[in-house]
């Protein structure tokens, strides 16, 4: 089936090699929606987030590599503007504003897709890693994950929930806390950190923002951080915090930071019974956890992993955007900077998050 309005080629993103540099291909084929799997829509992009995930996949990182060549980016707001034929049901219409996440597609039968791990399965496909993603004008996902993107925010500030926003509200979730509990964010001044300062802030909990510079710390202590550790400005991080929250410690970490030793920190100074959430991902060979099992014991410290949120988790976190509760501090870019962005990216130089519009 053909579409007059659908055109045959668009700019996308891709990346030919593990550790190479994206080439901004401007012939790059649109999927024909006569080769689309019945479940699967075609989406005209408006805006994608740059997540840190992107930029592990780029290098490497993980000890399962993407498809190659690839179209990364998995946090993008864009139009359906085409659902496969012999598609039944489908929760999204032609025309509707939708946002593609992490998760593309489940097996959506399996035990962990029976409750709400469905990020768990074992057949599972990501965007922008396993299929091509949102780093283009037109990409495909799947009708039954796609979230739609209700009125009342602009799609540069949804699809900034759709990974990171996502991701720290399904770890806080995750953390055993209550309203009035303490809760530490390491890399509090990152994409994935200023997001969970402020869902954080929305559930009740006092934050203790954690992280490095100035301007890192005007933006943590303007949405809502009680504290701030600038963990190069202090000798001991591990008693810094544990002052910070009284003595005893946080309830909770939610450790967005990429780097290990912010985990080691979080097990030493979260207060007995406390939950370590386990969520930025250092690279695999500097990947480690060391934690003393007799201490493990004794605080009776729980250690949980949370990688991204389910369909509904979604929805809610959505939602906390559009009631103006939470909203992501980014800078707006084109798809022709990606390189740069990934440059600025490796030497730490980002505040927030970069969402790219692809419509301009």
């Amino acid at each position: 089936m053909s579409n007059p309005e659908i055109p045959k080629v668009q700019q996308a993103a891709v990346l030919s090699s593990i550790g190479s540099v994206p080439e901004i291909v401007h012939d790059h084929p649109v999927p024909d929606i006569s080769t689309l799997q019945p479940g699967q829509c075609l989406i005209k992009i408006e805006c994608t987030g740059v997540c840190a995930s992107d930029l592990s996949i780029r290098r490497g990182d993980w000890p399962i590599k993407p498809k190659l060549p690839l179209v990364g980016g998995h946090e993008g707001v864009g139009r359906v503007i085409a659902i496969a034929p012999g598609t039944v049901d489908s929760p999204v219409s032609v025309g509707q504003r939708v946002g593609i996440k992490w998760l593309a597609t489940t097996c959506l039968h399996c035990e962990v897709c029976g409750t709400e791990n469905e990020s768990l399965c074992q057949n599972i496909k990501q965007s922008g890693y396993a299929i091509d993603g949102t780093f283009s004008q037109y990409t495909v996902s799947y009708t039954n994950y796609v979230t739609p993107i209700p009125d009342g925010i602009s799609s540069q500030d949804a699809c900034t929930i759709m990974c990171a926003g996502l991701t720290v509200y399904s770890a806080l979730k995750k953390s055993n806390t209550k309203p009035g509990d303490w809760v530490a964010i390491p890399g509090a001044g990152g994409g994935l950190g200023h997001l969970a300062i402020q869902y954080a802030v929305a559930l009740g909990l006092r934050v203790i923002a954690i992280d490095t510079g100035d301007e890192k710390r005007q933006l943590a202590e303007k949405l809502g951080a009680e504290k701030w550790i600038d963990f190069a400005q202090t000798d001991n991080l591990v008693q810094s915090v544990a002052a910070a929250s009284g003595g005893l410690g946080p309830h909770a970490a939610i450790v967005t930071a990429s780097k290990a030793v912010a985990y080691g920190q979080a097990f030493g100074y979260l207060r007995p019974a406390g939950t370590l959430v386990a969520v930025g991902l250092p690279p695999t060979a500097n990947g480690n956890l060391e934690a003393n099992i007799l201490l493990l014991v004794i605080k009776g410290t729980k250690i949980v992993g949370s990688n991204v949120g389910n369909r509904q988790e979604a929805i809610e976190a959505l939602q906390y955007a559009v009631d103006g509760k939470v909203k992501c501090n980014y800078e707006v870019r084109k798809l022709a900077d990606l390189p740069h962005i990934y440059e600025s990216m490796e030497k730490g130089q980002v505040t927030g998050r970069i969402v790219i519009d692809m419509r301009i």
